[in-house]
């Protein structure tokens, strides 16, 4: 679907509804700074506030203000896999290029269960999948076996792993081989993620460092590992910042704070504690940004 750096854009507000005029801006500030892929609807994106209009909306503008220019990558997960199948297939329908279906939640389900929710959606909305392992959110893994029985399915093309467990991703590797596109959902982890042969990373630091998530991935890419290294340990002091308080609420007040005129988050995200607020700025500064 793609290689390199994906950005799960935040999504703009304003007046309680989606600003559409600042999300073109921000879709087009990626392109012009060599962003590969551009998610919408991600957990950074806030997906978990929108609704099934906001959403279809967002799909909607995304692939026409996009143009075919980068593929647009449609986060259509729920824990309610009836929602997921129209979700993904109006996603098709508007000529978005893939669905980033996250794992259910609260009422989870069995490894078996995973299996049949995505085998059903991939098989009836004959669409490109990517799979979102986020145990930490969703309190549910994807194991590497089961990972191994969707990798036969020819729509699901690809896993966003962010468990954190280094082993697990390896094994992902091992088992699945060239059948799944396996990016790094951890923006820490990228550098690891590409040496077990990673396709890149689905980034939410990209929203704020673009230019040089994508660099991070190319470089490695192209052979140039040092280069990659060099910019993994560069921007992990931020990459911390962004992430002192639970996503998206440090990365969206990051975009605040160099200019872009996002809005607020929904409830029940809360703007950020004072001396994490502190943090964030420093290390925006110590970044090389004016603030």
């Amino acid at each position: 679907m793609f290689t390199g750096s994906a950005v799960a854009l935040i999504t703009p507000f304003k007046n309680n509804g989606i600003n559409f005029n600042v999300l073109k801006k921000l879709i087009n500030f990626h392109i012009d700074n060599k962003t590969d892929a551009i998610v919408v609807s991600g957990t950074t994106g806030e997906s978990a506030t929108l609704t099934i209009d906001e959403k279809k909306e967002l799909y909607k503008t995304a692939v026409k203000e996009i143009n075919g220019k980068v593929p647009l990558i449609a986060g259509t997960g729920t824990n309610n896999t009836k929602d997921v199948l129209e979700l993904t297939a109006y996603a098709k329908s508007v000529g978005a290029d893939c669905a980033l279906i996250v794992t259910p939640y609260y009422n989870k389900t069995t490894q078996k269960g995973l299996i049949e929710h995505y085998s059903i959606i991939a098989d009836e909305t004959d669409f490109p999948i990517i799979v979102y392992n986020v145990p930490s959110r969703t309190g549910l893994n994807v194991s590497p076996e089961t990972l191994f029985e969707l990798s036969k399915n020819k729509n699901i093309i690809g896993v966003k792993e962010a468990s954190g467990n280094i082993s697990q991703i390896i094994e992902f590797a091992r088992l699945c081989g060239d059948n799944i596109n396996l990016y790094s959902g951890n923006d820490d982890h990228i550098l690891a993620v590409m040496s077990a042969g990673g396709k890149g990373v689905i980034s939410t630091c990209a929203n704020v460092i673009p230019s040089e998530t994508s660099e991070l991935v190319h470089s490695f890419l192209n052979g140039n590992i040092n280069k990659s290294r060099e910019i993994q340990f560069k921007i992990n002091p931020l990459i911390k910042a962004l992430f002192i308080e639970v996503n998206p609420i440090p990365v969206k007040t990051a975009m605040r704070l160099l200019g872009w005129e996002v809005g607020g988050l929904r409830k029940p995200l809360t703007e950020m504690e004072p001396k994490n607020l502190e943090i964030l700025k420093n290390e925006l500064k110590r970044f090389g940004f004016n603030l």
